[in-house]
């Protein structure tokens, strides 16, 4: 293989792990806030508010890393509405799910005013610090930041700590059966609570990431339903940490494409081609659907969000 061809193949693994962090990091946290029997419509609008945050922060500082920071508190902050409505008034998960995205979009919208348009520093390029790697790993590490294997580490530690420790037992636990979970001595409300707070962490830091490190901008709406892609495709993933890479990186694949195109000078109009991502989203949910094994992967009390009575 020539050179040219590990330089463009390098540059295509690189633009889908950046494409797909954002969306790793949201889908992770909604795959343990689901493990737990709960449902958030809402990291939408917590990654919003982690993006806005995020990019605010880092902008006011000159510190990337202060941003994410900030990001990923903010999307906590928030994830405390939905919280508060679905354990403490037993309000509906999906009615409450969809009040914390409004919310957070228009709170963006208004107090993002001023920063749109704006730029920030992003994190130095992982090839700046191994100048002498070989051409076909310079052509990714000089493309990516540290966020990507971080983003990468996260969700195999998640799942070994979801799969592997009496705590990620108790949040399954959790998840398949409240009753049965208080009758062992667990508190379902207290690790729902837990689990919710640590969904709108990581939606928060995925946000951030988008405007901090991946886009270095922020713009109104800037996720661009990413946060409601990231709930869908956790069923993809089976409600697994360790399947929320694939998943994430397929979709990182499908968004870089349609961008590839754009620069070749694809004669399709680029609103249609931005759609391609989306759709490609919907038709792999469809057929993990088809393939009939949802319900053995899904926890039990989630289902009975989707019931009627």
């Amino acid at each position: 293989m020539a050179d040219q061809d590990f330089l463009m193949l390098g540059s295509w693994i690189a633009a889908s792990l950046r494409s797909a962090t954002p969306l790793l990091i949201v889908m992770l946290g909604e795959t343990l806030t689901q493990r737990t029997g709960v449902i958030n419509l809402g990291v939408e609008g917590e990654m919003l508010m982690g993006a806005c945050a995020g990019f605010a922060v880092a902008a006011a500082t000159g510190s990337p890393l202060t941003g994410l920071f900030a990001g990923a508190i903010a999307g906590m902050m928030l994830s405390t509405v939905h919280a508060g409505l679905v354990l403490a008034a037993k309000a509906n998960q999906i009615g409450s799910g969809l009040a914390v995205w409004m919310i957070g979009l228009g709170l963006t919208s208004y107090f993002g005013r001023t920063f749109v348009g704006g730029q920030v520093s992003p994190f130095l390029p992982l090839g700046s610090y191994l100048p002498n790697a070989p051409l076909f790993i310079r052509a990714i590490l000089d493309q990516i930041t540290a966020t990507a294997p971080a983003a990468l580490a996260l969700a195999v530690i998640a799942g070994f700590w979801l799969y592997r420790t009496r705590t990620g037992l108790n949040w399954r636990t959790v998840g398949e059966s409240a009753e049965v979970a208080r009758a062992l001595g667990i508190r379902p409300v207290r690790v729902r609570l837990q689990a919710i707070l640590v969904g709108g962490l990581f939606a928060g830091l995925g946000g951030a990431i988008l405007s901090v490190d991946y886009t270095q901008t922020w713009a109104q709406d800037i996720t661009k339903g990413k946060g409601l892609v990231a709930v869908g495709l956790v069923i993809v993933a089976r409600w697994n940490p360790f399947l929320v890479i694939p998943t994430a990186l397929l979709f990182g694949l499908s968004e870089t494409s349609v961008l590839k195109l754009q620069a070749g000078g694809v004669a399709i109009s680029p609103s249609l081609l931005a759609t391609v991502p989306y759709f490609f989203a919907i038709l792999v949910v469809v057929f993990a659907q088809a393939q009939g094994r949802r319900s053995a992967a899904m926890p039990a009390d989630l289902t009975a969000i989707f019931r009627t009575r």
